[in-house]
């Protein structure tokens, strides 16, 4: 029986929200009032992380397949099951398609993209074969190591007397409407809403009783961390700056200069980007396969995994033609058009009906 540790999953759920956010700049839209937004919605974000988390219970920690089946009946619950592993493949190719176009940008310009985008999804591929506790085992080593990076990072901008906070004020300058623009849908539904994933997962933990805490903090934790890279871009590079670049992360680290000594830090930008985005994609890829495993009765994993693989692949490399297009997709469509009704509307369904079925119950019980 496969179980995984709260650590573990903490780990990977901090690795998984992080994602790619705080290599774009989190709802840098809002200028320099992001992080306010970062903080808003990190705080949403956990009441909606709270919410799955009470999916999970109030359906005896079953899968998220099992919750949909029991609340909402076999021939509703499959098909809208079906969509949930089509919107996971979609995101596991929003992830090769920010591979796509970010590795020419920073580490491998003259590799083609179909190239390392086919070797990363390999590596994708055997973890997922590999399994969840395998996952959870990588994200438990790689969280520390992340995080003792980016107090590295944090201190040497401070040494390197690159930090103007004055560039955070004044707040609200332009009115309140761009930070609740920046909140929502955009700022709540990446990373948090996404995080409807886990419940494909929840049920293996090995402590169920403190699920909702462990995910909560595990929320809080990964929004403190998105918060400080919006800070640090802010006071760094300035509101237009921040707003005006695609990846604001690398421009900070090259700011980086200490007794001309440690300077231009972009190779740790690039390991926050290929960790997160590797435990991202990874997620999607298994949760999307272990879902189909289930839909269709199957013994084991590898099939699904590589039907997964497959179309991430093919979907990742032809969705966008240029960056622009694929953050505008991102921004602005996804969001609503998708994230939205997966997740908001269909669990707040679920959560509903769960309630009402736990109150009948109680009355019954009576």
């Amino acid at each position: 029986m496969i179980a995984i540790s709260p650590y573990q999953l903490f780990s990977l759920m901090v690795l998984f929200q992080i994602g790619t956010t705080i290599i774009f700049g989190f709802a840098s839209g809002a200028g320099r009032d992001a992080w306010i937004s970062a903080s808003a919605s990190s705080l949403i974000g956990s009441a909606l992380v709270a919410g799955y988390a009470a999916i999970t219970k109030l359906n005896g920690y079953v899968s998220l397949v099992g919750c949909l089946r029991k609340r909402l009946g076999k021939w509703a619950g499959t098909p809208l099951a079906w969509l949930y592993v089509l919107v996971f493949i979609y995101e596991a190719a929003r992830g090769v398609s920010d591979l796509k176009f970010l590795v020419p940008l920073t580490i491998l310009p003259e590799t083609p993209a179909w190239f390392f985008t086919a070797a990363f999804l390999m590596l994708v591929v055997y973890t997922a074969r590999a399994g969840l506790e395998v996952l959870c085992r990588i994200a438990g080593v790689l969280l520390p190591v992340l995080i003792a990076f980016i107090i590295l990072e944090t201190l040497l901008l401070v040494v390197s007397g690159s930090l103007r906070f004055e560039y955070l004020t004044p707040f609200f300058s332009e009115g309140y409407q761009r930070v609740a623009k920046s909140i929502w849908p955009t700022g709540i539904m990446q990373s948090y809403g996404e995080s409807i994933e886990m419940t494909v997962f929840w049920f293996v933990l090995n402590k169920r009783g403190i699920l909702g805490r462990i995910s909560v903090g595990a929320t809080l934790f990964a929004g403190f961390f998105i918060v400080l890279f919006d800070v640090l871009s802010i006071t760094t590079l300035g509101e237009h700056i921040f707003q005006g670049r695609i990846i604001p992360a690398f421009i900070v680290m090259r700011l980086v200069s200490v007794a001309d000594f440690l300077e231009n830090l972009e190779a740790v930008g690039s390991l926050y980007f290929i960790c997160t985005i590797f435990v991202k994609i990874t997620v999607h890829t298994l949760a999307a396969a272990l879902c189909m495993r289930e839909l269709t009765y199957a013994s084991k994993n590898n099939a699904a995994i590589w039907i997964t693989a497959c179309f991430t692949y093919v979907i990742g490399l032809t969705m966008a033609s240029n960056f622009s297009e694929h953050l505008k997709a991102g921004i602005e469509i996804t969001p609503k058009t998708i994230l939205v009704p997966i997740c908001l509307v269909l669990p707040g369904i679920v959560l509903s009906l769960s309630l009402f079925e736990k109150a009948k119950d109680k009355r019954a019980a009576r």
